[in-house]
């Protein structure tokens, strides 16, 4: 019998034996590596800090009760009432101004309050900021730079209690997130080339997608 392959992260893992605990851990498994203290001060936290418990406990239960019946536009309003949130903070692109609107009305009929900010709030010049002019879309128009600081600031102002993410763009996104005095969920990722289907490029990374392999990007 061959020795199971030593791993050194998650994703070198096939057994994922951590779900079910019906296998065998491989050598170099982070479950099996833990200090039993540090799981045990962790799984604390999840039964003492109020606000974790309560985003834990609601998410379970809505993958428990609606898992594969619900979209994602559906279990957000799910796990906002089971959360208790009675306003949602829309943080969403300019280019997916129509969706987000759309989003909107589906809270409203949801009794959910919302309120949405765009990533181009403020009209700020992208070179204002210290953007090269040569990375503009369009270097000699006017260019409004995304800004996700302040749309972080607008909805803490709002006092929204979950923010939303509706499509900001890579980078921008983590700026929004960092800056977010709210907990963040995604509802669009933004992928402009697969429809906004990221995992596309990765389920069709063997097949149709080859090139994601073709080399290394500049």
């Amino acid at each position: 019998m061959s020795k199971k392959k030593a791993v050194s992260s998650c994703s070198d893992c096939g057994t994922l034996n951590c779900y079910k605990l019906s296998a065998t851990f491989p050598e170099g498994c982070l479950t099996a590596g833990l200090d039993p203290e540090e799981l045990a001060e962790v799984v604390q936290i999840y039964r003492n800090d109020p606000l974790v418990s309560n985003i834990s406990c609601s998410a379970a239960e809505v993958e428990g009760t609606y898992y594969g019946q619900l979209t994602r536009v559906e279990e957000i309003a799910a796990f906002a009432r089971r959360a208790g949130v009675k306003k949602i903070g829309i943080a969403s692109c300019v280019g997916l101004a129509a969706e987000a609107r759309t989003f909107a009305r589906f809270l409203e009929t949801q009794g959910i309050e919302s309120y949405s900010v765009l990533c181009k709030v403020g009209g700020v010049e992208k070179t204002e900021t210290g953007i090269p002019r040569e990375h503009k879309i369009e270097p000699d128009a006017h260019e409004s730079m995304c800004n996700p600081v302040l749309q972080a600031r607008l909805l803490a102002r709002q006092q929204t209690e979950l923010n939303v993410v509706v499509g900001l763009c890579v980078g921008h996104d983590s700026l929004f997130i960092k800056y977010s005095q709210a907990p963040v969920t995604y509802l669009v990722v933004k992928d402009r080339v697969l429809a906004h289907n990221p995992a596309g490029a990765l389920y069709t990374g063997g097949t149709y997608y080859k090139k994601l392999f073709d080399g290394k990007l500049r």
